[in-house]
């Protein structure tokens, strides 16, 4: 079944009328829909439609909605504050984790990133990411929406991050955890451990992910100050992207323990 996205999705006697001509185009000329087919639309807030193609014009398109579907609040929720990394694109990285189901992907300045945009470019790079995960949305076959937040800063992040039920920074060096000491270990005290005392409603997760040469220790002091947890991605050195992808594919394994 075709699916595509519509910004602000309006019902009209339980009909989905497009008079967008970029919109209009896609249906008729890109996914070639035809009278009668059924088709998924889905919007911002995350609530899809399945409708069917009533009547397609030169200029609008009429679809006639059979089902709707809310929006699935359900698991765990995780942000990525990502370094913007050397090497590896970016957009690979919007792209998996959109695919993995992650609430919201901060790029990050840290120390010791390389990468060094100005105002134009941060603003570019911030629309073509959001496009890319659209598009992994869309191939996923998921309806909500992911958050890619504007480029920031590690210090501006980490003493900002309010709200979140467990925060983690994956670091080389020192007394850390791994995650599954944190997830599976069944001898953590998890009656009296914040996080799991939550984790029935839906615990907020934050995991900052480093740059080529990890975090410096000044910021990983910074972030430990800030209620972050040091932990452990294996005894490997992974790159940005692999780390990134391995320790939300983790977590998401974990979210029915």
């Amino acid at each position: 079944m075709n699916r595509f996205f519509i910004e602000d999705i309006k019902l009209v006697d339980n009909y989905i009328i497009l008079d967008d001509l970029e919109q209009v185009h896609h249906l008729k000329d890109v996914l070639r829909l035809k009278p009668k087919e059924t088709a998924a639309v889905f919007d911002r807030q995350g609530n899809e439609y399945v409708v069917l193609v009533d009547e397609i014009g030169i200029r609008s398109v009429k679809l006639e909605v059979k089902e709707k579907k809310l929006p699935d609040y359900s698991g765990i929720k995780i942000t990525v504050a990502c370094a913007i990394p050397k090497n590896v694109k970016m957009d690979d990285i919007v792209d998996k984790l959109t695919q993995l189901g992650v609430e919201c992907i901060i790029p990050l300045e840290t120390e010791r990133v390389i990468v060094r945009l100005n105002k134009q470019k941060k603003l570019e790079r911030l629309k073509r990411w959001e496009k890319i995960s659209l598009s992994a949305l869309k191939q996923s076959q998921r309806s909500k929406f992911v958050n890619i937040h504007p480029i920031v800063e590690f210090k501006e992040l980490v003493l900002a991050a309010k709200g979140f039920d467990l925060k983690l920074i994956p670091t080389l060096e020192g007394e850390r955890k791994t995650l599954k000491e944190i997830f599976n270990n069944p001898s953590l005290n998890r009656d009296s451990d914040p996080f799991f005392k939550k984790k029935a409603a839906v615990p907020n997760i934050l995991i900052l992910i480093g740059p080529e040469g990890d975090f410096t220790p000044e910021e990983v002091v910074l972030a430990k100050g800030s209620g972050f947890l040091p932990i452990s991605l294996g005894k490997g050195v992974l790159r940005v992207d692999t780390a990134a992808i391995a320790a939300v594919s983790f977590i998401k394994l974990n979210e029915t323990d």
